[in-house]
């Protein structure tokens, strides 16, 4: 049966204009190509040197500088924290190399726009960063990133000049509560690229959704769905501690989804989402505290511990005719933001 995707309330006009980049700037309504080569390739080069320098000395305002959305979350999180426990940087930094990179422009009107880099990472390795910005004075920053194998990085599809074909969205949740109508699992993420199976605005309520309930088969079983749910059933009730899960889909607002058609009718989408983990210990016990989490943690865990993750995916959504009917995970990556304890 068809997967339900989860419609998420309100909010569908803005993130329809968000994704396709029709929001307008003093009446103007043209078509662009979101950003030059030679200015995309400018991009790319500040964010491989801040970023480089970011990592080696546990900089988190430098990363700011060219990282947003939640992936500048997770970074400046985890950053924070590793200078907290080695204020003398890293020491066994390797350097941030991008090679060979392939720009994928779409045309936009109006802001936000966006594209998307393709670079090689190493031999076996591709970096993907989609950058964003929401006018012209704004600084271009990367607010995705996903490391895949070379082949499983996807042919993206062009237009007659060359230019990417971006996604559109209708649906999402621009106050990140995840109520929805249940909608039949078919999206009207529809582009030049035709429709898709699943709004790629309502991603992020259905991933959350799916993590919390079980119920819908909107994403292809694996680590991130079915073995995730699983590994949860397991570990839920210890002998010493009870461990519980919350998942709550970002706002399409603050963390738009975007998205590129493939060529064989598909799309790559990026989307956000937020979880916690809160283990409760039994009475005689504290809960256990990793270095990394002190530097980012509010109160004192004896009783209690409270994580809180955002999470930046890479996913591949099928037209809405195809015979594979499910999401499939490209990447996902996630990072603590916050802890408290009590």
């Amino acid at each position: 049966m068809r997967a339900r995707v989860l419609a998420a309330a309100g909010g569908a006009v803005l993130l329809a204009a968000t994704l396709s980049g029709c929001l307008t700037v003093h009446g103007e309504r043209a078509v662009v190509p979101a950003v030059d080569k030679a200015e995309a390739r400018q991009v790319l080069k500040e964010y491989v040197r801040d970023v480089d320098k970011a990592q080696r000395t546990f900089d988190a305002d430098l990363s700011a500088r060219v990282e947003r959305g939640g992936l500048g979350e997770i970074e400046h999180a985890a950053l924070r924290a590793r200078k907290a426990v080695a204020p003398d940087g890293n020491p066994d930094h390797e350097p941030l190399e991008l090679s060979a990179p392939r720009f994928h422009i779409p045309r936009q009107a109006g802001w936000p726009k966006y594209f998307l880099v393709d670079a090689a990472a190493g031999p076996d390795s591709r970096r993907l960063l989609a950058f964003t910005r929401e006018g012209v004075d704004e600084k271009w920053k990367a607010a995705y990133s996903a490391r895949l194998a070379p082949g499983d990085v996807p042919e993206f599809a062009t237009d007659a000049d060359g230019h990417a074909l971006p996604v559109t969205g209708s649906g999402g949740s621009e106050d990140g509560d995840g109520k929805g109508d249940g909608g039949d699992g078919k999206g009207d993420g529809a582009g030049e690229g035709g429709k898709l199976l699943a709004d790629p605005g309502e991603l992020s309520a259905a991933y959350t959704g799916y993590l919390q309930d079980g119920r819908g088969s909107t994403f292809a079983d694996g680590p991130q769905t079915s073995e995730r749910r699983a590994t949860r059933a397991r570990s839920a009730n210890r002998p010493a501690a009870r461990n519980e899960w919350a998942d709550l889909p970002a706002s399409s607002k603050q963390y738009p989804p975007m998205g590129l058609y493939t060529e064989d009718g598909s799309a790559l989408v990026f989307f956000t989402s937020h979880h916690q983990t809160k283990q409760t210990v039994a009475s005689g016990y504290t809960p256990k505290v990793r270095p990394l989490v002190k530097p980012l943690l509010k109160g004192e865990p004896k009783q209690w511990l409270t994580q809180v993750f955002v999470t930046v995916q890479a996913v591949v959504v099928p037209p809405d005719d195809a015979a594979e009917d499910q999401v499939r995970f490209l990447d996902q990556r996630t990072g603590l933001v916050s802890a408290e304890g009590g």
